[in-house]
């Protein structure tokens, strides 16, 4: 018999690259209630390049000072780590903007490629805000045998950190 038929078959319908396993994107979503009007919360995080002034994690952050498409800053995380980010939109009438990981740097932070949502909205209390903080990324590693320090679980794990912690250290700081 011969099995040259069964093979190409075979290659048909299971092609090589399906045995190829890149990395999917991954996705982070946190949300916190806080007792202060939307424009309080917005206040205390509306400037881009002044995160360290709320996020427990950054020990320092500076940038252009630029609340616009394209604007920059460079974050240092408390383990000395440092991340370039860039400022993708902007609305100081909703509340919100979007940012781009610039410069990857996965001994600090174990993802890459991430864009975040940053946005605040009224609470269903009077007086009451919601931030949410939202993303997509990939692991810090892109190849195929990711080492466990810079898997999809790593990078999830961090970014989930990441946005828990800075909402806690933001309402600790505005519920004072």
């Amino acid at each position: 018999m011969n099995r040259l038929p069964l093979l190409l078959l075979s290659f048909l319908l299971f092609p090589v690259t399906s045995l190829a396993h890149g990395p999917t994107p991954q996705k982070a979503k946190e949300s916190v209630i806080i007792n202060a009007p939307v424009d309080a919360v917005w206040n205390a995080v509306k400037q881009f390049d002044a995160i360290a002034s709320w996020h427990p994690d950054v020990k320092a952050s500076s940038g252009d000072g630029k609340n616009a498409s394209d604007g920059i800053r460079t974050l240092t995380l408390q383990n000395d780590g440092q991340l370039v980010e860039s400022l993708d939109y902007y609305s100081d009438q909703d509340h919100e903007y979007n940012y781009r990981l610039k410069t990857e740097n996965v001994t600090a932070f174990p993802a890459s490629s991430y864009t975040t949502n940053l946005q605040v909205t009224a609470g269903n209390d009077s007086g009451t805000s919601m931030i949410t903080l939202k993303s997509r990324f990939y692991r810090g590693d892109t190849g195929n045998t990711p080492p466990e320090k810079l898997n999809d679980e790593a990078a999830v794990k961090a970014m989930n950190t990441f946005f828990k912690n800075g909402l806690a250290g933001l309402k600790q700081q505005l519920e004072k």
